[in-house]
């Protein structure tokens, strides 16, 4: 397995995969990695010839100085991780090596349809403008057959759809679902700032959800809403900062009838830590 950090290598290798006719998977990752995130990797080694991941932690589609700071950062313990999933090739570049002054002074625009107006989008200004950004810079360098996102961040992945869809990329979108802890805790590369008893009680998260899928029949979209949002906010160390029932294609609110391709999309503070989850809520 190769690491390398600067774009020319990585040209370099892409021209040599290309002349052997190799197709390409790719995994895009900010590091800190888990079971999760090799699950990625895993079939991204099964359905292609190489497997590409780039580790970079991507100081645009953060709007809290003080969460990229403490985003967790061990390059050491990642590549072992990958190398023993099969990668080919882990792409970590340096911020200056990926943006110009300019592109990390201003904000990237892109047409997202609405799709970046509820949850993450209303929470985290300028998240998934930062989010696009790296990804379709990566894509364009990588060009990939094939690209592995989780289903855990929701509305990114309909946002990459989205991208690739307006800017005529030839990637397919693989969609893989939401690996959990034997907890049910969705793994996520933050779970390691919890403390033990936070972990447990980051647990409820994924319990209350699951729970609510057998309200959905007797309750209206709202009455669930509010039922899984007291819950949680019921549990030590927990505060949820949005709970919404959306259409899984638009991601606009579902408030007084059900649809069928209903999903609740959830973040909760457990102490300083942000968590999302999500779960399918068919009628």
């Amino acid at each position: 397995m190769k690491i390398i950090h600067k774009i020319d290598e990585l040209k370099s290798e892409i021209e040599t995969y290309r002349s052997d006719k190799k197709n390409i998977g790719f995994v895009p990752t900010m590091g800190a990695l888990h079971e999760g995130h090799i699950s990625l990797v895993q079939r991204c080694v099964q359905e292609n010839d190489i497997c590409i991941i780039s580790i970079f932690v991507n100081p645009t589609q953060f709007n809290n100085s003080e969460d990229l700071a403490k985003y967790p950062r061990d390059l050491k313990q990642d590549s072992e991780m990958l190398e023993k999933a099969g990668c080919n090739l882990v792409f970590n570049p340096d911020p200056r090596e990926i943006y110009t002054e300019a592109e990390l002074s201003n904000t990237f625009n892109f047409d997202f349809e609405g799709l970046d107006q509820v949850m993450e989008g209303k929470f985290r200004p300028g998240h998934f403008n930062g989010v696009v950004q790296i990804v379709s810079k990566l894509f364009n360098l990588i060009q990939p057959q094939k690209a592995y996102f989780g289903e855990k961040d929701f509305q990114q992945l309909a946002i990459i759809h989205l991208m690739v869809t307006k800017l005529k990329m030839n990637t397919e979108i693989v969609d893989c679902q939401i690996i959990r802890e034997q907890s049910g805790l969705a793994m996520s590369s933050r779970n390691a700032r919890l403390t033990t008893e936070q972990r447990k009680n980051a647990a409820q998260i994924s319990k209350v959800l699951f729970e609510s899928r057998n309200f959905v029949l007797q309750s209206s979209p709202e009455e669930l809403k509010n039922r899984v949002i007291t819950q949680i906010n019921n549990t030590p160390d927990l505060k949820v900062e949005y709970f919404e029932i959306v259409d899984s294609e638009s991601l606009q609110p579902i408030v007084n009838t059900w649809k069928r391709k209903a999903i609740g999309c959830i973040a909760v503070f457990c102490g300083e830590v942000r968590l999302i989850d999500n779960v399918r809520l068919n009628p």
